[in-house]
This record gives structure tokens, sequence and C-alpha cells, in this order.
């Protein structure tokens, strides 16, 4: 894939993002098809218990989620005993993970949007609202995920290209 066809899908996620798509399902949503998944409601089912950072409970990043679930379509197994396979796919998302966490400084969404310590964790109360957030641009001026969902394509299918 060519560095425009990135960037177009890039695109399409942060559109997805602004229509009130979460970050997981425009990741995920944006490059689907390309795995055959050519029915967007499937995708967008399919992701979008991974917003917010998993059910709006700010642990993995959404975006970083999506990047993972596209992982497994270009490279997952589907044998029950393959561990060479299930390795090899550990190995690729453990490599996406640490495209990003070198790039943002957090997989954890929380953290990535100032709302968490790193040593916060869900059984310490923080009582996360299921509730989204209502979309205002005030909303997207304060938040990083529109450029984080654009970037997690980028380097989902950079890294894609490679294994090609």
């Amino acid at each position: 894939m060519n560095e425009l066809e990135i960037e177009q899908r890039a695109q399409k996620a942060q559109e997805l993002f602004k229509q009130g798509y979460n970050c997981s399902q425009a990741v995920f949503a944006s490059c689907a098809d390309i795995y055959g998944l050519t029915d967007e409601q499937l995708a967008l089912r399919l992701s979008a218990s991974f917003g917010g950072g998993m059910g709006r409970m700010r642990l993995v990043c959404g975006a970083v989620s999506g990047m993972f679930m596209l992982a497994g379509l270009q490279n997952g197994s589907s044998t029950p005993h393959d561990s060479e396979g299930k390795m090899a796919n550990y190995a690729y998302v453990q490599d996406l993970a640490g495209q990003f966490k070198g790039k943002y400084g957090s997989l954890i969404c929380g953290e990535l949007l100032g709302l968490a310590k790193p040593h916060q964790s869900l059984s310490q109360g923080e009582g996360f609202s299921p509730k989204p957030e209502e979309r205002t641009p005030q909303y997207y001026e304060k938040r990083p995920c529109s450029e984080m969902v654009a970037e997690a394509v980028r380097m989902f299918l950079r890294s894609a290209s490679q294994k090609e």
C-alpha cells in the first residue's frame, strides 16, 4: 500500500471519529475492508465495545485496540493449537504497541487523556461513567484522539505493508 492510500485511510479514520464513532471503531472500520470485512456496519459493531479505553473505563486506548483487531485480521491464527502462529501474532501486536507507546508515551486511554495516573486502576474506585461525552467543538479541541486514530491507522498499514 502506498503512502497516498495510507493517508486516505488515516483521514477516513479521522472522519469516522468526527462523525461520532469511537476511536476503536474509527481505526478498525477504516481498514477492515482490506481483509474482506466489507460490511461496515458489522465492522463498527465488532469494534464498538473498545472505545473510551474499553467501555469507557479508560484502560487500553481504543485506537490501539482497533489496531490490534486489524493485526488479527492481517496475521491472526485461526487454528487452536498453532503456537507459532499465535507467537507471530503476539509479536506483531507487541511491535505495534511499542510503536504507539514510543510516540505517545502510553497505551492507556486515561493516561493519554490526562485523566488517570499510571498507578491508578479500576479497582481503586474511579467510578467511570458509561455515558459518552457530547461531541462538541470543545470536545475535539481538548482531545488528541483524532490524531491518534489517524496515526494508529498509519502505523498499522505501514507495518502491514512491510509484512507483505
